[in-house]
């Protein structure tokens, strides 16, 4: 067996540092959503972390917490540095160890059990055109080409992602390496020469694709589970699962399983994350008192809207409405 690589030092010193956002996560805080999404569902959003004209950057994985489930509307490579990750996709657990490399697609909702401070990890976070140039030299004929053509550009693959055991294979390691050192360093022209090191990184991995594990989601793409989800999204208000079951006369048992396979959540779980992600949007856009907004999203005692509410964020609503005043003046 080939020595494991580790990369430079320099690099995972300074990916290493703890940041202000983990230094709060790391004092009891709850993990601030707005730094990753306006509150349409747990979608993070490029327009968070890239800037104006970027097609990639990267950022060092959020420690000290687990992050809870989540979706992206670009592609997410994660590399594994130092220590381990473990993810949650689709129910089932994905171990990430040193070395490693987990392709994610633009849809696939996962979530992460807490990082120590040991446990370092890189996030790529590219738009999928930035891929034009890997498509020319990769092709679409084979596993990683079909899976960039059918989820990074469409996002209508049933592929959720790809873990690929990379630690021994050098040319991976240093193709990885210079667009991290190239990204940190904001390289001249680092456009071009990483999107020549990605596709070059990607023909590697077609030379050893023995080492890429594939998982599917047989009900991801189901008009079912697209209609269920359909239906949290138009009225979360009152969305029921019982009226999609009646619609394409199926049992609401089969349904929920289905449901609960492909998105590794329960409609309940889904629903309530919808309700709550929306009433956030409501207490910071709105001028309508924590009642309305709690009616407004389904909840009819406020109470209860106030106990799961500061379940999930850590503080009450009207915390949060008077932490916006706050920072507002």
């Amino acid at each position: 067996m080939k020595e494991l690589v580790s990369m430079d030092p320099a690099i995972i010193h300074a990916l290493a540092r703890i940041t202000p956002e983990e230094q709060r996560l790391r004092d009891g805080e709850a993990l601030d959503r707005t730094l990753y999404a306006t509150g349409h569902g747990f979608e993070i959003e490029a327009a968070k972390l890239l800037r104006q004209g970027q097609l990639i950057t990267i950022r060092p994985h959020t420690r000290f917490v687990a992050f809870p489930r989540h979706s992206h509307d670009y592609v997410e490579i994660m590399y594994m540095c130092t220590g381990q990750t473990t993810h949650l996709i689709g129910g089932s657990p994905v171990h990430l160890q040193a070395g490693e490399l987990l392709f994610l697609n633009q849809r696939a909702s996962h979530a992460i059990q807490r990082a120590e401070v040991g446990d370092v990890a890189v996030n790529f976070i590219i738009l999928p055109q930035f891929f034009d140039f890997a498509f020319q030299i990769v092709g679409t004929s084979n596993l990683l080409g079909r899976f960039l053509l059918g989820t990074l550009k469409t996002g209508s693959s049933e592929i959720t992602h790809l873990l690929c055991h990379t630690a021994d294979l050098l040319p991976v390691q240093n193709l990885v390496e210079s667009m991290v050192w190239s990204l940190l360093n904001n390289e001249p022209g680092a456009r071009r020469a990483n999107q020549m090191r990605m596709a070059l990184l990607l023909l590697d991995l077609l030379d050893h694709h023995d080492c890429i594990e594939v998982q599917r989601e047989p009900g991801q793409g189901s008009p079912l589970v697209l209609a269920a989800l359909r239906e949290i999204e138009d009225d979360c208000r009152d969305a029921s699962l019982s009226r999609v079951a009646e619609t394409f006369h199926v049992s609401l048992p089969y349904l929920s399983a289905l449901i609960r396979r492909a998105t590794g959540s329960t409609f309940k779980e889904l629903l309530q994350q919808k309700r709550l992600d929306r009433a956030q949007q409501m207490l910071r856009t709105t001028p309508l008192s924590v009642q309305a907004v709690a009616e407004a999203v389904g909840y009819e005692t406020t109470s209860y809207f106030y106990s799961i509410y500061k379940k999930q964020f850590g503080i009450t609503p009207k915390e949060y409405r008077d932490r916006l005043c706050n920072s507002d003046k």
